[in-house]
């Protein structure tokens, strides 16, 4: 009781002398000028405001935390992106850059790419001159939320519905049996592929199909004492990447898949067996001995390569 009594007084007294020399008029002294940013803001907001629910969450985003000097609202806020929008303001004709990818030409759309690089350049995104996606008139937003506080294209279980939208094939390539776990959010587009241009085909993350399958894939890598020209060769030659009804993401299921290489030679011959199976020789009916379980696997498991002492008379 003691105590809060004596915290009472101080308090009194200090409020007291605080008074005298005159603090509260200091504190209703006129305050400093809003920043450039924080006028903007007022400006686009009279309009924009909580009713223009594709605006306003920019102030949750990255791209809206004005203490960060390295985002558009700590110097000009929206004009920064938009530009000054002087008529905009006047009579709400369409800002100077509207960023509506899908409604604007091929030179707007350049216009906005040059917004966006004027900060985001280097680093993943310095192949984006001259890339696939660059070349096909696509514009950052296009793929990118910018207003939004979650960007679907950035977040690993969202991103792969973005890129369908586009490639409507490969989104039916992963409904088929076999696939990459890209559904179930373990294995994303951008994993293998740089949306912003890169040195490879495809858009691929490294400069070949296989090194950019090895960064999964590490025990196919080798190098082994008995090699599988295929598979050095590329991993596309009997595999499809995006999805397939034969397993594991097979072109053709075996012995097929093998037999487009290995033509009939010395040795048993790889062609099927004609009628019911095996040659009467062989004494039976049942099923040709090259269709069995894995077929061509029965024997030769280590198809990517072998440290076998006897494989090169099994890769014949």
């Amino acid at each position: 009781m003691y105590f809060k009594r004596l915290t009472a007084a101080l308090s009194f007294t200090c409020g007291a002398a605080l008074w005298a020399i005159g603090l509260p008029a200091a504190v209703a002294a006129e305050e400093p000028a809003a920043k450039p940013a924080m006028q903007v803001l007022r400006t686009c907001t009279e309009c924009h405001d909580k009713t223009e629910s594709p605006v306003l969450p920019l102030l949750r985003s990255k791209h809206g935390v004005m203490a960060d000097k390295r985002t558009p609202f700590a110097d000009k806020a929206c004009i920064t992106c938009h530009g000054a929008s002087e008529q905009h303001i006047k009579d709400l004709s369409p800002p100077d850059i509207t960023f509506h990818a899908k409604t604007a030409t091929p030179v707007e759309k350049e216009k906005m790419n040059e917004i966006c690089i004027s900060c985001h350049q280097g680093g993943i995104r310095m192949h984006w001159a001259g890339s696939m996606h660059q070349s096909r008139d696509l514009a950052c937003s296009s793929c990118h939320k910018t207003h939004a506080q979650h960007d679907p294209v950035r977040d690993r279980q969202t991103q792969r519905e973005v890129c369908f939208d586009c490639h409507k094939e490969q989104r039916a390539q992963t409904l088929r049996a076999s696939t990459h776990p890209l559904r179930a959010g373990k294995v994303a587009c951008s994993d293998c592929h740089n949306p912003h241009g890169s040195t490879g085909p495809k858009l691929l993350v490294k400069n070949t199909v296989n090194e950019t399958c090895y960064t999964c894939h590490t025990e196919k890598r080798g190098p082994f004492l008995w090699e599988h020209p295929p598979v050095t060769d590329n991993c596309t030659n009997c595999h499809t990447p995006h999805g397939s009804n034969h397993t594991p993401l097979l072109k053709t299921r075996l012995p097929y898949l093998c037999q487009q290489c290995h033509v009939p030679g010395t040795g048993h011959p790889s062609t099927l067996y004609s009628g019911t199976g095996l040659p009467p020789s062989a004494g039976g009916t049942a099923a040709a001995q090259q269709l069995l379980l894995k077929a061509c696997e029965n024997c030769h498991s280590q198809i990517h390569g072998s440290n076998h002492p006897s494989g090169a008379r099994l890769q014949r």
